[in-house]
């Protein structure tokens, strides 16, 4: 059942539209196929777990450590305004997914709000960053493996791993869906029996000897031990972390209800992120030293040795690895259904659009993993040239994606409020004022990016890359009109003929 790219939305060319059209991607699946033909095959059960899992990803377990040390228990501060501008960017990509769900999101969004050179650049971005991911979570994949089996060569683990959750892909999205609800299960239980574990610990029940109490938020240096600052500065070690929250709306497209999807996603995001980050987090400084060794490498085992759980690493690396397989599966998905969208508007090559039998976009499946594949050899072969460029040059593009977003929303809502009403379900809060605050946020960080000496770097190659990918845009979006106008002689000759 082969699909062909659908006709542009109303935002082609560049003219501002956030209107809906019936033929629109997310206008809702009619016989388990959605109308750009990618089958509706993830169930509420599967969309539920991706929107709760998509928030903890490996990150949270491993890097967590450099931003307590960066900020001491002021880190907590970090991630509650990192959360905050997370929930808020999520509020306003739940408003544009509630109205018209689409396998592109807030890509589709800023083509028919913005233009299509902004549709064009955030959805190349975005494929970019994913496809890097890609690389990163396999190489940390296989270096867990090979500990555990150290007959087997690191590159030998994972390149299986990218064979087997490729293959879970190309089956079918109900695959994808069943994996990922059983990875983001393991992710979930572990951080809830953490916390639990963790705050029976603080108040002195088993299994821990004597009551934590609050003195290692106060003690070794106050609970700013590096000055206000820090707080900025770890932010921005975990702003990243945050990436994968808006994968559920690109899920939504292929599940039966995408509209009730999104609205129960965006609602449920508050209690996400204060569950899953600010509440372990919290536990790790409570119960230890924020300048313990233990904390800075591995902060989740430190806790567990602590509380002499036994085979406390070898636990944690169970639940690492699962959530380096789910990030790598989910940005798979991700990347592919990326550049499906792009595919479907004309910026990506027409196959890349085109789905098999199971309704999967099996070309675009491939070319991300292609580009996988090249990162994940560069990782082994350059790891400190090559890898190390693409990791910098794609690191900012999370801030990149939330400023799209804002000012998406703030055209296609006055849009809709004039012609399509109805199809706000979901509502930005305080708009546009909080719209404008969340924007003025982000610039500071970008701004406080390219002030401190250890994000500057990043941030310098990532706008270098985004420059790129705009250039080209701009360049193919020059060339249309031509190519346009010369198909359309082309036509007037054979209809004289």
């Amino acid at each position: 059942m082969g699909a062909h790219p659908s006709p542009r939305s109303p935002g082609a060319g560049g003219t501002p539209t956030g209107v809906p059209t019936a033929g629109d991607p997310g206008s809702g699946p009619a016989g388990g196929q959605s109308q750009d033909g990618l089958q509706a095959g993830l169930k509420n059960r599967h969309l539920s777990m991706i929107a709760i899992g998509g928030v903890i990803g490996a990150g949270l377990f491993v890097g967590s450590g450099a931003g307590i040390s960066a900020a001491g228990p002021g880190i907590l501060l970090s991630y509650a305004l990192t959360g905050l501008l997370v929930v808020l960017v999520m509020r306003m990509l739940g408003e544009m997914a509630a109205a018209s769900p689409a396998s592109g999101s807030f890509s589709a969004y800023a083509d028919r709000a913005l233009g299509r050179w902004a549709g064009f650049t955030i959805g190349w971005l975005y494929w970019f960053f994913w496809s890097v991911v890609l690389a990163v979570e396999a190489t940390a994949a296989g270096a867990i493996l090979t500990g555990w089996v150290p007959a087997v060569p690191q590159w030998a683990w994972a390149l299986l791993v990218m064979i087997v959750l490729t293959g879970t892909n190309l089956v079918s999205v109900g695959s994808f869906g069943e994996f990922e609800f059983w990875f983001a299960g393991i992710k979930v239980v572990a951080i809830v029996v953490f916390i639990v574990v963790g705050a029976l610990a603080i108040f002195g029940l088993p299994p821990g000897d004597h009551a934590a109490g609050m003195s290692n938020l106060t003690g070794h240096g106050g609970f700013l031990p590096h000055g206000p600052g820090a707080i900025l500065s770890g932010m921005l070690l975990v702003v990243f972390s945050f990436m994968g929250s808006e994968i559920v709306t690109l899920a939504a497209g292929e599940s039966p209800n995408p509209v009730q999807a999104v609205r129960k996603a965006v609602n449920s995001v508050i209690w996400r992120i204060a569950l899953f980050y600010i509440g372990s987090i919290a536990v790790i400084v409570t119960l230890l030293p924020w300048n313990d060794r233990a904390v800075a490498k591995s902060p989740y085992v430190a806790v567990l040795q602590s509380l002499d759980i036994p085979y406390a690493g070898t636990v944690m690396d169970v639940v690492v690895l699962t959530a380096v397989l789910s990030c790598l599966n989910s940005g798979l998905y991700t990347a592919s259904r990326m550049a499906f969208s792009l595919g479907q508007r004309g910026d990506a090559p027409k196959s890349f659009a085109t789905v098999n039998k199971g309704g999967v976009p099996a070309v675009a499946i491939w070319a991300s993993v292609a580009f996988g594949f090249i990162a994940t050899i560069f990782s082994y072969t350059s790891k400190d040239t090559i890898f190390q460029f693409l990791l910098n040059s794609s690191g900012a593009v999370a801030l990149f994606v939330w400023l799209v977003i804002c000012f998406s929303q703030l055209r296609m809502r006055r849009t809709m409020e004039r012609e399509t009403p109805e199809r706000l379900t979901v509502r930005m809060w305080l708009y546009p004022w909080l719209t404008y605050a969340t924007i003025g946020l982000i610039v500071f960080v970008v701004g406080y990016m390219f002030y401190d000496p250890d994000g500057r770097e990043q941030m310098v190659l990532s706008v270098v890359a985004a420059v790129v990918v705009l250039a080209v845009g701009l360049v193919l979006d020059r060339r249309r009109p031509r190519e346009r106008a010369a198909d359309e002689s082309a036509a007037k000759v054979a209809e004289r003929a």
